[in-house]
């Protein structure tokens, strides 16, 4: 029995012996495979790391602009502007009894963009305002006279055209909505006098808008690109060499630029230039809506899950939006392919467009997204805070007045409806005058709106349904 226990134990003692071995033996090499596959492992990351760089690195050596080259083709497209205008200063009474009247001159200094063989350029409009001469000076140090063909002071955009004997170079526009974020561009033009100067920078942003009252429709191009005084009515050139924009604006407090300026798309620009070849004025499609951009404030204040877009909360009744069957409520996401995240980009898309054009618009509908396709309009109305929606008379009521044009009350502001009843204004009644101007379309009551200060006084004459005349002084 005493054997037997003994040889139990032995059994035992070997056994666990060889397990514990076999264990050990197994658990280091288990412990060196997974060390040689953390060392494989380690070794991977780092050469897929390692490839990545390389990958990225040469990515970007490849999409690097040639600056040189672009500069090369740009620079002779881009012109000199100089303006001069005169207006009437004070003057004694010897000048008003011997009929002299006193003129300062007004001198005005810019750039300009040749655009067509033939000598058209386009500038901004506060360029050449008020201007009685203009001349341009071309890269090779060639003057020429120029006239104004038209200009459009809510874009900013005015057509010249020069004389030359000899075919100019010119810039190709290239399309301002496909641009993207962080893409390098060229700003060309002549600062402080300083004439064929090239700065470099990329997209900062789009479809940026400076005015904070939202009373403009301003959708500018920002950019990094040095701008200063004189760079306006410049070229904004991309990578190909194409002209994505026309720089128009610096943000700063010193008057000169500390980080960001701004451009006018070069989409809004040509169309513009369109316009006024073809018509003679611009022409802008009316959608026929009114809103508010999303984000996550306005979302739970409107109890919608979208946090971008643009929050339809009204609708003209005879505008293409209406007809198409689009609901307040809806929230735009995309016009054409692209993307709606603000009023700005709606507002600066539609300014590429006409009245009888048909735009695709993408909209979200109690959480279903809906297509629908709406024929612009002309814009026949404008919000004039004080009192609500105006437009212009149509056909029938002009006839009716007997008034060659005429702008009625078409819908009161909630806020005023009251206020203006009281008085006896009724909607359908007409606007005569506003801050002593005759005003007879709505571009008449947008000049005036753009003019003016906030809380400047205003003063507004209307005429009822039985022909009064009734004053009324704001202040």
């Amino acid at each position: 029995m005493k054997k037997i226990f003994f040889y139990s134990i032995g059994l035992f003692v070997l056994t666990s012996s060889v397990l514990f071995t076999f264990s050990y033996i197994n658990y280091s090499i288990e412990e060196k495979i997974d060390k040689i596959n953390n060392e494989k492992s380690k070794e991977l990351m780092l050469d897929n790391f390692k490839k990545t760089q390389n990958t990225n690195f040469s990515y970007l050596d490849s999409q690097k602009p040639d600056f040189v080259e672009i500069a090369k083709k740009s620079i002779n497209t881009v012109v000199h502007v100089k303006s001069a205008s005169s207006s009437e200063s004070d003057f004694s009474i010897e000048d008003f009894l011997f009929g002299r009247v006193q003129r300062k001159p007004q001198l005005g200094s810019g750039s300009g963009v040749i655009i067509s063989s033939d000598g058209y350029i386009v500038t901004n409009h506060h360029v050449i305002e008020n201007a009685e001469n203009i001349q341009i000076t071309s890269n090779n140090n060639q003057s020429y006279n120029a006239k104004i063909i038209g200009s459009d002071e809510q874009n900013d955009i005015a057509l010249l055209k020069i004389e030359s004997l000899e075919e100019l170079p010119y810039a190709v526009f290239g399309d301002s909505d496909s641009t993207q974020i962080g893409e390098w561009v060229l700003a060309v033009g002549n600062p402080f006098n300083l004439t064929s100067t090239v700065t470099a920078g990329i997209i900062s942003a789009k479809s940026r808008s400076l005015d904070p009252t939202g009373r403009t429709t301003q959708s500018y191009i920002q950019t990094d690109a040095a701008v200063n005084p004189g760079n306006s009515g410049g070229a904004l050139i991309n990578e190909k060499g194409e002209l994505i924009g026309i720089n128009t604006a610096i943000q700063t407090q010193t008057g000169s630029y500390v980080g960001y300026s701004f451009a006018v798309p070069s989409n809004i620009a040509k169309k513009v230039i369109e316009d006024i070849l073809e018509y003679g004025i611009v022409q802008y499609g009316f959608l026929g809506v009114t809103g508010t951009s999303l984000n996550s404030s306005r979302a739970n204040e409107l109890n919608v899950s979208d946090t971008e877009g643009f929050y339809i909360n009204g609708i003209d009744k005879e505008s293409g939006a209406k007809s198409a069957g689009v609901q307040i409520g809806d929230i735009i996401k995309d016009i054409d392919g692209i993307k709606i995240s603000k009023f700005s980009d709606l507002k600066g898309y539609l300014n590429t467009k006409r009245p009888n054009d048909v735009v695709s618009i993408n909209l979200k509908r109690a959480n279903e997204s809906k297509k629908i396709m709406v024929q612009l309009n002309r814009n026949e109305r404008i919000n004039f805070y004080l009192i609500g929606i105006l437009k212009n008379m149509s056909a029938n009521e002009l006839t009716n007045k007997d008034f060659d044009k005429g702008v009625k009350i078409s819908e009161f502001n909630n806020d005023y409806k009251s206020y203006w009843e009281d008085y006896g204004i009724n909607e359908g009644d007409v606007i005569k005058k506003i801050n002593g101007t005759m005003i007879n379309s709505i571009s008449d009551v947008d000049k005036i709106v753009k003019s003016r200060n906030y809380y400047d006084p205003v003063t507004i004459e209307i005429l009822t349904a039985d022909n009064k005349l009734e004053r009324f002084n704001f202040r």
